[in-house]
């Protein structure tokens, strides 16, 4: 049962990421960056996703005229769906890399899977902030604007992996304990979408906060 339940869920995602990437291309939007975004959301978040896009996500495309009349809890999910789309990128790679070379840290693979994944999300995050604000800022140069991408997203980003590591862990030591799925059986990217849409939900308030002060620009 689990089997099919996830083959389902990810095959969801993926139908997501496939409908949304081609609007995107047929439509691309005003921010380059988000081109990316919202396609890799649609993996894990699936038909939520695909909703949130035409109803949110289509009004920043270019040559698309529609007045913004989106609520402030609408603005804050773009921006940590822009968060989390970098994420998402870091954990789903570094996930195949830890199981190809056979990492293990203090003698688990989990422990190598959170370092790694947390290095390449944090990475993904920044850059993906990075090309948010460069465009709109040039002027500042480029070393100015990663120090302001590093500002922006961090605790965000951090925010998003604790929510994502700590379902994990919870797969990992006691839901399915002792014999965890593996990265190559379809319910550990099951698992995965649930740890990514966890990760959203607490990196939301995050984004709340830094949008709210201004450390980090609405979307």
């Amino acid at each position: 049962m689990l089997t099919a339940i996830s083959w389902i869920a990810l095959g969801l995602g993926l139908l997501s990421f496939l409908i949304i990437l081609i609007d995107v291309i047929r439509h691309p939007q005003q921010m380059m960056v988000m081109n990316l975004v919202w396609p890799i959301n649609g993996l894990f978040f699936g038909p939520l996703n695909l909703w949130a896009y035409y109803k949110w996500g289509r009004l920043k495309a270019k040559g698309i005229k529609k007045d913004d009349n989106r609520k402030w809890p609408a603005k804050v999910f773009v921006s940590t769906s822009h968060c989390s789309s970098g994420c998402a990128i870091g954990d789903i790679i570094g996930i195949p890399i830890v199981a190809i070379t056979g990492m293990t840290i203090a003698g688990a693979t989990i422990f190598a899977d959170f370092t790694v994944e947390f290095i390449l999300a944090y990475l993904f995050g920044i850059f993906f902030q990075f090309y948010a604000i460069y465009p709109m800022n040039k002027e500042k140069g480029v070393f100015q604007n990663f120090k302001d991408a590093i500002k922006a997203d961090s605790l965000a980003l951090i925010a998003f992996e604790v929510g994502m590591f700590g379902w994990m862990a919870l797969v990992h030591f006691i839901i399915f304990a002792p014999n965890p799925p593996k990265p190559h059986e379809p319910s550990y990217w099951f698992m995965m979408q649930i740890a990514l849409i966890l990760g959203f939900f607490t990196s939301y308030p995050a984004n709340w906060w830094l949008v709210k002060r201004g450390i980090k620009e609405e979307m």
